[in-house]
């Protein structure tokens, strides 16, 4: 037989494993923009890459340097030379 106090321990450990999985599933509904901001979310400024044409001019040299394929994603390449 069970002792009392385990099974009120189980109990509160089960309702704290039910408040934070209700509080988890509550922040999933604040993902996304509204409708109103996206024209703000969408400006130049805001992308992630915001001269593509530059970066891809960047990434030429770094292969062209490198000698190595991916240009700054990758460590060392280079002629050998000493």
């Amino acid at each position: 037989m069970k002792r009392p106090e385990s099974t009120m321990r189980q109990r509160a450990l089960a309702g704290l494993a039910l408040a934070l999985a209700a509080t988890s599933l509550a922040g999933c509904g604040v993902v996304g923009a509204k409708p109103w901001d996206r024209d703000l979310m969408a400006r130049r400024s805001m992308q992630l890459n915001t001269h593509p044409n530059l970066t891809a001019f960047d990434e030429h040299i770094y292969f062209s340097k490198e000698a190595s394929s991916g240009g700054r994603s990758f460590d060392g390449g280079g002629c050998g030379c000493n």
